[in-house]
């Protein structure tokens, strides 16, 4: 098999690790162009300046041990095999590289043989790429769950970030759909990645030379809807996860139904996307807005609303918290009000030291008025005339989608009696409507 079969079907079967995301595109440069983007696995993230910067995204091999059930590269699967040896791999990023195409690689594996022996295949082709070409760029590597400690800790002297996938929410389910990787095996090197970045700091803060281990911290990746776990217990556990492994980020991948299997969703089962996206949202507010898990879901409202996002859901949840002034609220009670950011947070609390903050203000400050002026004074006062029914607040902080699926769903329980839905340009729900809508019913 020559290298650019192996190519294709190594970058095709790393698609599905989240951890940074393809472009789905493949364009060639013309004749006075500049710039390519090629489909062979080329993938933008974003470094910790903020600058996008594309990665070579494959695996090692495809070739797994594990006959994981959620996955398309398990042994039992009928897919076409590909393997890397160590020199190759690191040859074929060096020519990305020197042609402009990429600027890192992202790798990861099956488990082939053993996770020792993958750890090993991992270990040399980074060696090469560090110690042989001085190659200097973003490096991206999955650990392989069960190797040796030693194997982990020489690994991550090569890689900036290391990852190990929890995959699915529960110990039940990994038990029922991966039996190969035991939730222990999983934690063990997270909790290994954490110490060793821990001592490095403070090996370094005595002596600047040493070497640096995964210094843009580590991460994790969970599959959603697989399985029959809520949104509460896997934002519980994400929260968890940060508080107890320190990760840079929890990624969130939707299940992507590939095979026949009565222990999952059946192949007809469209993706839970706009459930991913409500996660990631929630996720942010977890690392970026002080809310906790359970304050924004719990028992009796254990998934998150299609309709809302979690932040205005949250608010319209919490009506007695509110009007907030802007003026002397807390900075921590600004970032909870629907349309302030962190950044138009800051802002305000460092204008009110000189000046009081008015509506015009605040718009300039980058707040989103739309939004925020159900849920704030300016000097003791709303806007004049407006709103602030919940029906007519619920109407206003819909996207333009999300409006759409809703006008879909109350035209469908609402067959038996036609009727022409004009609530989106006169805002007004029935109450029914209204509270179903509130807690993700309808």
């Amino acid at each position: 098999m020559d290298i650019i079969e192996k190519l294709r079907i190594l970058t095709d079967a790393a698609k599905y690790d989240v951890a940074c995301t393809s472009s789905g595109v493949n364009k060639k440069s013309g004749p006075g162009g500049l710039g390519s983007a090629a489909s062979c696995g080329i993938c933008p993230s974003f470094s910790g300046d903020g600058r996008c910067i594309s990665l070579l995204k494959v695996l090692m091999t495809n070739v797994c041990a594990y006959d994981c059930a959620y996955c398309v590269n398990r042994r039992s699967n009928d897919t076409p095999r590909a393997i890397f040896e160590p020199r190759e791999l690191a040859d074929l990023t060096i020519a990305f590289y020197r042609r402009n195409y990429i600027e890192g690689l992202f790798l990861s594996s099956g488990v082939l043989i053993s996770p020792d022996h993958t750890m090993e295949r991992l270990i040399a082709t980074l060696r090469i790429l560090r110690e042989e070409y001085h190659f200097n760029g973003y490096i991206h590597v999955k650990a392989i769950p069960g190797a040796d400690q030693k194997l982990i800790a020489r690994l991550g002297t090569l890689a900036d970030r290391m990852s190990v996938n929890i995959e699915l929410p529960s110990q039940e389910s990994l038990r029922l759909l991966a039996p190969d990787k035991p939730k222990q095996a999983i934690l063990q090197p997270m909790s290994f990645i954490r110490r060793r970045i821990e001592e490095n700091r403070e090996e370094r803060a005595l002596m600047r030379s040493a070497p640096r281990f995964v210094p843009a911290g580590q991460s994790t990746q969970m599959i959603i809807g697989a399985t029959g776990e809520n949104d509460l217990k896997i934002l519980s556990l994400t929260e968890r996860l940060y508080q107890t492994y320190k990760l840079k980020r929890v990624f969130f991948s939707a299940y992507i139904p590939m095979v026949e299997s009565s222990l999952l969703p059946s192949p007809d089962t469209k993706p839970p996307l706009l459930r991913e996206h409500r996660l990631y949202q929630a996720d942010w507010l977890l690392r970026y807005y002080g809310f906790s898990a359970s304050e924004l879901l719990d028992e009796q409202n254990p998934n998150f609303n299609p309709y809302l996002d979690p932040k205005c859901n949250w608010a319209l949840r919490h009506p007695e918290l509110f009007p907030v002034e802007v003026n002397r609220a807390p900075y921590q009670m600004l970032l909870r009000v629907p349309g302030i950011g962190v950044r138009s947070a800051q802002r305000i609390v460092a204008a009110r030291r000189t000046c009081t903050l008015d509506a015009a203000g605040l718009k300039k400050l980058g707040v989103v008025m739309k939004r925020a002026q159900y849920f704030i004074t300016c000097g003791g006062k709303r806007p004049s005339g407006l709103d602030i029914a919940q029906d007519t607040m619920l109407a206003a902080l819909l996207s333009e989608q999300a409006r759409g699926r809703l006008e879909t769903a109350m035209a469908a329980s609402d067959a038996a009696q036609p009727r022409q839905l004009s609530l989106f340009e006169h805002p007004v729900l029935a109450n029914e409507e209204l509270q179903k809508c509130l807690t993700g019913e309808l």
